[in-house]
C-alpha cells in the first residue's frame, strides 16, 4: 500500500495546499484540532522522527522554519502556537511519513495527551 503523504506530494490525492518548496509541502489537516492545523511534510519519505538520520537534521529544521512562516502569515505567532511530531503508534502517528503539526488560533492546554 502506498504512502498517503507521498501521494499528496505527487499530486495524486487532493489537499488544501498552504506552502511548497523544493524540500517541503504544507497543507491543511483534514481533521483539524485547532483553528489552524497545518501539516508540514518533507518531500523526502521518512517514516517517522525515529527513522531520521544525521543527514536529515537540516530538513527537520526547515520544516520548523516553514511552520514559523505559516504561523506569522496567519497572525497566530504573537499569541502562540504549537509544533509537534507524533512518533509511532503510541504517540498517535497514523500516517507513517514524517509530518510536523502546526496548531494555533486558540489556547492550547497542557499536558496535551
Amino acid at each position: 500500500m502506498g504512502c498517503l503523504f507521498c501521494d499528496i506530494i505527487a499530486g495524486k490525492r487532493p489537499s488544501e495546499a498552504v506552502y511548497q518548496d523544493e524540500l517541503a509541502v504544507a497543507f491543511e489537516d483534514i481533521h483539524p484540532q485547532a483553528p489552524t492545523h497545518v501539516l508540514v511534510v518533507p518531500r523526502k519519505h521518512i517514516t517517522s522522527l525515529a527513522e531520521m538520520t544525521p543527514e536529515d537534521e537540516a530538513l527537520v529544521g526547515h520544516l520548523h522554519r516553514v511552520a514559523k512562516e505559516i504561523a506569522r502569515e496567519r497572525g497566530i505567532d504573537a499569541r502562540g502556537y504549537r509544533t509537534l511530531f507524533n512518533t509511532n503508534r503510541d504517540a498517535g502517528q497514523t500516517v507513517f511519513h514524517l509530518h510536523l503539526h502546526l496548531l494555533g488560533g486558540r489556547g492550547l492546554g497542557w499536558p496535551p495527551g
